[in-house]
Formats: C-alpha cells, structure tokens, sequence
C-alpha cells in the first residue's frame, strides 16, 4: 500500500463542506466552457459525468488503492475472504481499528457517490424522472453498505444546509431505502409499460447497457437482500419486502446475464492493484480450508497455486501472526477472475437464489423450496465462472472444510470449523441447512466483502478461523469478532453535532464491538 496516498487533501469531504460545493451547482452547470445549458443537457452530457463517478465509487473502482483501504483492509479480511502476507502491527486486521483507513469507505460514499447524487437529483428530479430513479437505486447500493458498516448514517437530511446535518438511525435508514427502491421500481416499470424508449443507453455503464427492465430487477434483488438482512430484527417487515420483490411484475434475477457486471471504464479490477503491485492482498486461510475442503472447481477462477508451494492453493490467517512480509507472499494471488475477466460485480444471480432459498426455509414464499433454490444457486455460480463438474459438486454428501496449515508459520495453523458438506440433507436441522446455504452464497459472492461480513454477523456463517492477533483491548472479542466501524473522523472534525445524533441511535458505545440494528444475538429460527 501506499501511504503517501491516505494522507492526500480531501476537498468537500466533510458533509457540511459536501453541501457548500453544491451551492453554486447551477451556476457551474449553466455555462461550462462556454457552453450553453441546452448544449450540455444535449444527450443528457450534463448528468452523465455525475452518474460516472457514482458507478466507479460504489465499489471504489478506481483508485486502485482507495479500493485497498475502503474495501480490502476491512470488509475483505472482516468477512473471511482476504488476508495479508505483512500489517502485523495495530490496525484494521488485529482489531485496532484505523480511522486514517476507514475513513476512505466513507469518503467514496459521500464525497463521491452521494455528492454526485445530489446533482443529479437537482437536475432530474421533477424533470427527468427515469435519471432520478436510477440514482436512487445506486444511492441504497451505495448506503446500506455503509448502514451496515456504520449503523446509524445520513441518509434523509443529506443535501440539507442545517447547521448540522444529523444522523438517521440504521432502522430509518432501511426504511428510506425502502421506500426510495419504491419510487424507483414504479417510475422505470410505468416507463416499460408505456413501451418508452431507454434513456440511459450513454448513462448506464454497466452490462444492462440502459435496459430499463433490467434495472427493475435490480432492484428487487436489491429489496431482497435488505430484507434477509433484517430477518432477525424485524421478522414480519423482512417477509413482506421479500415477498414484494418476488411479486412485483419483473421480479428478481434468474438468468446470467441478470448479473450486474461494471463493464465500462474498468481497466483493471481494483483489487488487482493491492495484489499483483503492491503484493498487500492474498487468498485467506478460511478461502483454502472451506473451497480447498471441498475440492471446489471454482477454486481457479478465483485463485492461482502458490509460488512458495508449486500446484497448492495456500492462504494466509487472518489476523494471524505475519512476521516479515516476504514469508507468505508468494502464497496463493488472486486468479482470472481479477486478471482476465475484470468483473467488478454489483449483485449476482447465484446470490439472489440463496437469498430465496433462506427465504423458502424460514416459510416464505419465494417460488420453489429451499432445497431447489439452493441447487439453482450453486449452478448459477457455476455458470457464471465457466467451472465445470456441477453436477458432482451439488451431490457430494462427504467433503468438508479441511484444517488450514500454515507451513511458513505453523503457529498460524488452526483446525477447520465450519463442517458441512455441499450435498442438501431434508432431513437436516434448519441451522445445518442454513449454514449450507450462507457457506455456498459466501463463496459465489467473492470478492464482495462488505456483504459476506454482513452474513457473517447476522447468521454467524461461514464459521471463520478466530484470529491470533486481537490488539483491541478487549473492545471487540475473538469469539465475535468486528461487529461495525466507528464514526470517522473528519465527521467528528466537520460534522460533531451530527455525529452526537448518530452516537444517540447506536445504542452502545461508539467503537467496533458494538452491535448495529439489525445484529442481535439471538438465534437464527
């Protein structure tokens, strides 16, 4: 990594400074090189330069770097996908947690996304309707991951010039998205109905190239994934908002091509830069016991054997005991699916079939049983990575997750802990079968780090390797491991009375051990 990077000014960061850059937004807009208004709003040129750099931020594309600390350091290593080969010392992965990394996920949220938002908002709201329902469907991708990471987040009171722009609780939170996926579901299916042409065909930059239908699915899989997120918290509100995604007329992905794929402007995928230049990102420990137990064909697309151990797949503990860098770098890197297909993945097929089949098994109504959708599911995956051997895969009823031996530093070796096979057994408790279905969208979700840390803590599934390295003083536990991120600190700098609301609504205090809204610890049935 380079660190010079994270120490570069940040212009408009803070939300109150966000909404004084946008003061002036007519005014810049009106008359840009000479142009006139009716020249820049030729082929929508003036939102399209905004809708850009919402799409490279929802993963933070580009930089490379941002991408590294926003996503690889945190989520990525917190949901059991990554690990790194150094950073042995007090930081995001043992536990002290680094503000002058975390604040990079919320900058690309709001500095990026959310300002951009807001212009096209005050461009096409009430004008443009079809633009607005786009940007609010990558505004509630954009924000429930930082919900989720955060807990309490502005979501209503952005864009607003209060003195302080105060916090909305993550239940509230849910709530807008829900409502705005509401909106948008409405306007782009009023638009199909109506036999209307696509507007986005130079606005979307994604593999649904302006396809209004496709962007309605979208949603509803997005609807669907909030939902089981708050299964546990609010039960009957999750059943509903499931069951309306299924029901609404589009419904929710089913095929390949459903997948969102950022095809557009995407030179390399961005965790390539953290693996292959600065040699900072590697394969995880829990990657090798759980794919490597099953003896998974995916294995390849996701990964390349080891340097140091010719024709082995080798991963690194998380939160282990690292020593010099050089000892587990030439571990296993990442494979095509970075290198050569450079699929920066939104929301995949494969994913929405396990969400229903977690559905179907808590007694909801998503068009099949649990025990289909979960084969669907693992199929899709399959499909979309080229792999071969499906068939063999979904029957298997005798290979588990392997023990994990670190032949570098076997001090970092640990015993497998997430023991269960692929093969669906009826017979099986609703937990074993739980544990299957989140075990199985885990690995199809990769490198989707924030949303496997999400299943982590709400189901406790995959079971993960505990880490060896906790530096947080008893803040966060072992046992449970990072449950949220703190406020960052340019909110504290910019925004403080803001930050007291969000403080107010968390319900604990402000650090990475306390749990957000919808992480209980009861059971999961």
């Amino acid at each position: 990594m380079k660190t010079n990077n994270i120490k570069k000014s940040l212009i408009c960061f803070g939300l109150l400074a966000l909404v004084g850059c946008t003061d002036n937004f007519d005014e810049v807009n009106s008359n840009p090189d000479g142009f006139t208004y009716e020249e820049t709003t030729q082929d929508f040129n003036h939102i399209n330069g905004p809708f850009k750099t919402m799409f490279d931020n929802v993963m933070v594309n580009v930089p490379g770097w941002k991408y590294q600390i926003a996503n690889d350091l945190s989520a990525n290593n917190w949901g059991g996908y990554t690990a790194a080969p150094g950073f042995d010392g007090a930081n995001n992965l043992s536990y002290a947690l680094s503000d002058n990394w975390n604040l990079w996920c919320w900058e690309a949220a709001y500095a990026q996304v959310m300002s951009n938002f807001y212009k096209v908002e005050r461009e096409s709201k009430g004008k443009y309707e079809e633009f607005y329902a786009l940007a609010k469907i990558i505004k509630v991708q954009t924000l429930h991951k930082m919900a989720d990471a955060w807990g309490p987040i502005v979501y209503s009171k952005f864009g607003t010039t209060d003195a302080t722009i105060a916090y909305d609780s993550q239940e509230e939170a849910y709530g807008f998205m829900f409502a705005d996926l509401d909106y948008a579901v409405a306007e782009l299916t009023k638009r199909i109905d109506a036999g209307e042409k696509s507007s986005f065909t130079n606005i979307d930059r994604s593999s649904y190239e302006g396809d209004y239908k496709k962007w309605v699915i979208y949603a509803n899989s997005l609807r669907l994934r909030l939902a089981m997120h708050i299964v546990k918290i609010k039960p009957a509100l999750a059943k509903s908002e499931a069951e309306k995604a299924m029901t609404q007329k589009f419904g929710v992905m089913t095929k390949a091509d459903d997948t969102f794929i950022l095809i557009k402007n995407v030179s390399q995928h961005p965790l390539k830069v953290a693996s292959y230049e600065y040699n900072d990102s590697r394969m995880s420990a829990d990657m090798e016991s759980i794919m490597g137990g099953y003896n998974d064909p995916r294995m390849s697309s996701y990964f390349k054997t080891s340097v140091k151990y010719p024709g082995q797949y080798k991963g690194i503990r998380t939160g282990g005991i690292m020593g010099d860098k050089t000892i587990h770098q030439d571990f296993s890197n990442f494979g095509k699916i970075i290198e050569k297909d450079k699929q920066v993945v939104w929301l995949n097929t494969a994913e929405i079939y396990f969400l229903r089949a977690e559905g179907a098994l808590r007694g909801w109504n998503m068009g099949g049983d649990a025990a289909t959708l979960y084969k669907a599911g693992i199929t899709a995956s399959f499909e979309q990575l080229s792999a071969g051997g499906v068939a063999d895969y979904i029957a298997d009823n005798v290979k588990i997750a392997k023990d994990y031996v670190d032949p570098a530093a076997p001090f970092n070796s640990g015993v497998a802990v997430n023991k269960v096979t692929v093969a669906w057994d009826e017979t099986a408790s609703n937990e074993v079968k739980l544990q299957k279905i989140i075990t199985q969208k885990w690995i199809a979700n990769f490198p989707d780090g924030y949303e496997a840390w999400t299943d982590h803590r709400r189901t406790g599934y995959p079971k993960l390797l505990p880490v060896l390295n906790n530096q947080s003083a008893g803040v966060i536990t072992t046992e449970f491991g990072v449950r949220r991120i703190p406020f960052v600190s340019t909110e504290k700098d910019g925004n403080p009375g803001g930050v007291a609301t969000g403080i107010a609504k968390l319900g604990g205090p402000d650090n990475g051990g306390t749990r957000t809204w919808w992480d209980v610890n009861v059971p999961n049935f």
